[in-house]
């Protein structure tokens, strides 16, 4: 994936989108990219946001339909459609 590329890997997983966000924060605030690369590390930035964003919301869902017993310990897991 180059900083041209306007499609990121869907299956990227969050770890690996974060590094790469990260990564580009980076080399933005050095200033040492030409306006044009940054250009396009801003707007693949963009994108790995979004899909932080939507894989931080989807986990939150998960958490939130655990199911707890009536003991107050979590007795499983109700599926929010995400896996």
């Amino acid at each position: 994936m180059t900083a041209a590329d306007p499609k990121i890997d869907p299956d990227l997983s969050f770890e690996d989108a974060l590094s790469r966000l990260e990564g580009i924060v980076s080399r933005l605030e050095s200033g040492q990219a030409p306006l044009e690369e940054s250009i396009s590390l801003y707007e693949e930035g963009a994108r790995l946001k979004a899909l932080c964003e939507a894989r931080l919301k989807a986990a939150q869902l998960r958490v939130e339909q655990i199911v707890v017993g009536p003991d107050g310990k979590a007795a499983g897991a109700e599926s929010a459609g995400f896996e």
